[in-house]
């Protein structure tokens, strides 16, 4: 009897252009978003919802929602305002679920609603607009945090990377790359060891650690070898401050992934924060409707 019902909902859709959905109503909702989670986050929300009425409330949900990918969309639309806009929308949607974000030019208002995501995992936001002050004021938060990319954030400074080291012990994984020193200022920086010293004394359980391009010398390198022993990957290229005086450059050969200053590859390093910009050249509308109903704050 039940499938013949089936049967019928699906012969009257066809018949009267109702779409009803069929199988997929017999899914579970976290099943529906396990498969939504294989698309990107733009299409999930701005053409999921037409399927059928249970894609939609999957859609309008918080299983869909866990994990965020949304870098290639920002890189089309290339403004902070549009960005955050949408980046709220969908962590709201989410409803204190988040584990996984990446995203691009993100500003303060977003960064500070995700943070709000006790269980937030992974967190990409290369060259973003986030301040100290934000990262400092949010970064007692990010307890659970594991992974984190935060290169070209040039707003983020020594200070928010000493917070986020103090409060996120979970961290294993850090990304800090920055633009050369000439095509940012002209000329060749000084040396700055603030921010090695700050990921030394606050973050000894990395594992994985990307400083290209840093202004460290070799008393930050030295820091950052002696207090971070469980480091397998060291990335100092372009570091071009750091000398490897004494036994530094034997120290730093122990590290299975140590990649030396010497080492220009910009151009390989770069690529991996462009390729968004090369996927296509559409899809630069809203993802979320932000007039719909869930504007609501969760928090």
């Amino acid at each position: 009897m039940a499938t013949e019902e089936r049967e019928a909902k699906r012969e009257r859709g066809a018949v009267g252009g109702s779409v009803t959905g069929g199988p997929w109503e017999e899914l579970s909702p976290e099943l529906l978003a396990e498969i939504c989670s294989r698309l990107a986050a733009d299409e999930t929300s701005r053409v999921v919802p037409f399927v059928c009425r249970a894609w939609r409330d999957v859609v309008m949900g918080r299983y869909c929602w866990a994990s965020i990918d949304v870098e290639q969309w920002c890189r089309r639309v290339d403004r902070t305002d549009l960005i955050d806009a949408a980046v709220r929308k969908l962590v709201r949607r989410g409803r204190g679920s988040l584990q996984r974000l990446s995203a691009f030019k993100l500003g303060n208002s977003a960064f500070s609603v995700a943070a709000l995501c006790r269980c937030l995992k992974v967190l990409k936001i290369p060259m973003s607009e986030v301040t100290d002050e934000a990262v400092e004021r949010r970064a007692p938060l990010l307890t659970a945090l594991t992974e984190l990319d935060i290169s070209y954030c040039l707003r983020i400074t020594h200070r928010g990377i000493e917070a986020l080291g103090r409060h996120c012990r979970s961290l294993v994984h850090l990304r800090r790359n920055v633009p050369p020193p000439e095509m940012e200022y002209g000329g060749p920086s000084k040396v700055d060891d603030g921010e090695a010293l700050a990921v030394a004394n606050t973050m000894p359980g990395l594992r994985h650690l990307e400083l290209a391009y840093g202004r460290l010398g070799d008393d930050g390198l030295n820091a950052i070898v002696t207090n971070c022993r469980s480091l397998c990957v060291l990335d100092v290229r372009g570091c071009w401050a750091v000398k490897m005086d004494g036994d530094l450059q034997s120290r730093c050969d122990e590290i299975p992934g140590f990649r030396d200053p010497w080492v220009d590859d910009y151009d390989y390093i770069r690529s991996s924060s462009e390729e968004g910009d090369r996927s296509g050249d559409g899809g630069s509308g809203a993802i979320v409707d932000l007039d719909s109903s869930d504007s609501s704050d969760w928090d």
